[in-house]
């Protein structure tokens, strides 16, 4: 299967480990941040908004319409958020993970994709290989022959 071309609007990954305030208020104001992923997502999408809430309601099997997509998408329409489920399900049709992840990083959590998760457990092999390695090294360097020596 050929690798999906990055949306033009995509945000690139980011090596920064993600920010996250354990302090009292330190996810306020993510409801905007909810609402303005919303509307980033919809305002970049070549599709329309009643297509993407078409297909977000043969995902979710229950109803989303067009409406409730710009109500969602609206800082000012306050009533109107966007649960988990349904933002879920907008990233999904949209293939738009890169919004998701730049939410998540809010909560010190970031998103992989597919394979990328492979790339994630190569370097954790590679850190458990190192020290291993090290601890050979030094285990080696302190090891007795085990009766193979010659006796005296």
């Amino acid at each position: 299967m050929p690798k999906a071309k990055p949306h033009p609007d995509q945000f690139g990954f980011s090596f920064e480990p993600p920010r996250h305030s354990s302090l009292p208020a330190g996810l306020a104001g993510l409801e905007r941040q909810i609402c303005g992923a919303v509307g980033t997502i919809l305002n970049s999408s070549k599709q329309t908004r009643a297509v993407i809430a078409a297909e977000m309601s043969d995902q979710l099997d229950e109803v989303v319409s067009k409406e409730m997509l710009d109500a969602y998408s609206s800082g000012a329409r306050t009533g109107h958020k966007v649960i988990m489920s349904r933002f879920l399900a907008l990233v999904a049709v949209t293939k738009r993970h890169d919004v998701l992840d730049l939410v998540l990083r809010e909560i010190g959590a970031a998103v992989l994709i597919d394979k990328e998760l492979h790339t994630a457990r190569i370097g954790q092999l590679e850190l458990a290989i190192g020290e291993a390695q090290r601890e050979l090294k030094k285990l080696k360097a302190t090891a007795p022959l085990i009766r193979g020596g010659k006796e005296a």
